[in-house]
């Protein structure tokens, strides 16, 4: 237990939760480690004695293993530590609690690739929500292993590659997306329906930064025609996951989840357009953690600090 805030829940500083800053330069600092008295007392002194100015603080302990979590972002300005020495400064801080941690400040925004297939739904959600100003985030590329939604990203001026894909060209198409991503500088992957399965070797190029989005019917409704399956049992509730790809198939750390109820009055036309419906705003809000740095993964499973 830690003895500064509610080590069981989240508390806001300066009155409450925020986005990311909106008057300068921020950091934000995601950390893990063994739960010991006094961790948040510890570093937010740090950020003091410094001359940070904490903006957002939230913090949890996972008492079924020990383990305290913090997201902490601070103001830059009149921080005495430069950017680029940021990591040094608190590496020894870090060692001394055994901690994982990651820092990012928010003078770049992150580059995405979406990676789509045939159905257009999510693609669409993402580039309404970067038009409206939602995403502090650049689309420098679009990749598909099809040409239908060449239209969509040629509306937004996003350059749009297409890479027919075979069980025999799989590993040299793979290289080839990869060269593009690592030309374009790509920070993230959002597979947005992209209908084909990563391999080990290119999801460990971008661990925990690959996120995608099922229906909820895995595994009970797995392969071909879900929906049409889920509606010949007459389920009563249909649902989407956004989540972080490993080399388990639709089985990574989970960033956000959604329901819709249905009943017999509804066809199958309907729970198609209701599961359309909460597959687009669960990419979007599991993109949006992800993009504000609200997402620790934590073995199997996350925390999200909304």
């Amino acid at each position: 237990m830690n003895n500064l805030g509610d080590a069981s829940g989240a508390k806001g500083c300066e009155g409450g939760k925020r986005g990311p800053s909106d008057h300068g330069l921020s950091a934000v600092l995601l950390w893990s480690c063994p739960d010991k008295k006094g961790l948040v007392a510890r570093i937010s002194q740090f950020l003091y004695e410094r001359g940070g100015n904490i903006i957002d603080l939230d913090e949890h302990v996972d008492r079924s293993d020990n383990t305290f979590f913090l997201r902490v972002e601070w103001d830059m300005r009149g921080f005495s530590v430069s950017p680029d020495k940021l990591n040094d400064a608190i590496l020894p801080l870090a060692c001394e609690y055994g901690a994982r941690w990651t820092i990012r400040l928010n003078d770049k925004k992150r580059r995405l690739s979406i990676f789509v297939s045939k159905l257009g739904h999510c693609l669409q959600e993402i580039l309404w929500r970067l038009e409206l100003g939602e995403f502090e985030a650049e689309i420098p590329v679009i990749v598909s292993n099809h040409a239908d939604l060449r239209p969509i990203a040629e509306r937004y001026e996003i350059p749009f590659h297409v890479f027919p894909m075979t069980k025999e060209n799989k590993e040299e198409v793979e290289a080839q997306q990869l060269t593009l991503l690592e030309r374009e500088q790509v920070d993230t992957i959002v597979l947005a329906r992209y209908m084909q399965i990563l391999s080990p070797a290119f999801v460990k190029k971008y661990p925990e930064r690959i996120v995608n989005i099922h229906h909820s019917f895995l595994p009970a409704f797995a392969g071909a025609n879900p929906y049409g399956k889920a509606f010949d049992r007459g389920v009563k509730i249909i649902g989407a996951t956004s989540h972080y790809v490993t080399d388990l198939l639709d089985e990574g750390p989970i960033i956000e989840q959604d329901i819709a109820r249905v009943s017999h009055r509804d066809s199958l036309e309907d729970l198609i357009r209701k599961g359309r419906d909460l597959e687009r705003l669960v990419l979007a809000r599991g993109v949006q953690l992800h993009l504000e740095d609200r997402v620790l993964v934590h073995g199997r499973k996350t925390v999200v600090f909304g």
